[in-house]
């Protein structure tokens, strides 16, 4: 990564990757009691651009709350990191990268977007060369939920770890835990973490956001229906089922759930599983945890991470957290 090189590229991913990934949590996930499997199977293309359209919805203020904290702090992140080495995980289209990029001085900045989706990560990389010429961009295709092995990296200079859209949300409590203490590992003394977090506002405000009056959400949902009958060769009949979002405050997390319209049998013959569901049986399609900002600072320092700055939007209930280790 010290090289003159613009662009570097390692897949540390076996090719059936996603296809063994998809077929365990769903085997696993819909033999269980509750029925539960994990969000990342909403996103084929029209997953994607059913969330694109959720970002712009006035029910759901998390992504456009935190471009704007983004937008008002990104230099301030810079002032008080110095990093010239980033390292964003699930960094999709990388769209709020761009704001940090600029802030940090993209000339001879090391950055490195780290996703699952090998689509994903060169079409972002290959604007964003473009975009910034001076840029030595290295995309690793990795699951960061697993350990993280970076390309090699500037010893003698600050890194900033990004870790955005309340992603982390998506894992469950006892799951965090062991997250951040991974992320803790990579880190030295003088680098830096910055969290996106979503937190609990007043019930029918989450609800709303993950159902909202248009069905854009219910839609987004139910996508998931198609991506299992396209990949698993499935039947199953997305009218047969209805979109609900629940806030459970014991665990503090919205759900989204498909709950089946009928008693039915559903075929998924590429694992050679049928799969009954009940009338009014509930499928929990997606956890999206809310913080407190006290709650999330105290997970952080069971990890051993130290907050050292709080941004927020009040009006959203949003924040960007950065740390360091203890």
């Amino acid at each position: 990564m010290t090289s003159t090189r613009a662009y570097g590229y390692t897949d540390t991913l076996e090719a059936e990757h996603y296809a063994k990934a998809l077929r365990a949590d769903i085997r696993g996930g819909l033999t269980g009691t509750p029925k539960s499997t994990a969000p990342t199977w909403f996103y084929d293309a029209r997953g994607s651009e059913l969330f694109e359209e959720i970002t712009q919805l006035p029910e759901y203020p998390l992504w456009r709350a935190e471009l704007g904290l983004l937008r008002r702090h990104a230099k301030d992140v810079a002032a008080r990191t110095g990093a010239r080495s980033m390292v964003e995980l699930g960094s999709g289209s990388s769209t709020k990268s761009k704001l940090l990029i600029e802030a940090l001085g993209a000339a001879g900045l090391n950055y490195v977007p780290v996703d699952v989706s090998a689509d994903a990560l060169q079409g972002a990389s290959a604007q964003l060369v473009q975009d910034y010429p001076g840029i030595r961009l290295h995309a690793l295709r990795a699951d960061f939920t697993a350990p993280l092995v970076l390309p090699s990296l500037p010893d003698d200079e600050p890194r900033l770890i990004a870790f955005l859209g309340s992603t982390l949300g998506n894992f469950r409590r006892p799951a965090r835990g062991p997250f951040l203490r991974g992320l803790r590992d990579i880190m030295r003394r003088e680098d830096f973490l910055l969290i996106g977090a979503d937190l609990v506002k007043p019930e029918h405000e989450m609800i709303a956001a993950y159902d909202d009056e248009q069905g854009v959400t219910a839609e987004f949902n139910k996508n998931l229906l198609h991506v299992l009958n396209h990949e698993l060769n499935a039947d199953f009949d997305p009218d047969a089922f209805d979109h609900v979002a629940v806030w459970n405050s014991t665990e503090s997390h919205i759900e989204m759930r498909l709950r089946s319209r009928v008693d039915q049998l559903v075929k998924i013959r590429e694992l050679d599983l049928p799969v009954h569901f009940a009338l009014g049986e509930e499928w929990i399609t997606e956890r999206s945890a809310k913080f407190t900002t006290d709650g999330l600072h105290a997970e952080m320092a069971e990890a051993g991470l130290r907050p050292q700055q709080l941004w927020s939007d009040p009006d959203a209930g949003f924040t960007l957290t950065l740390a360091t280790i203890r």
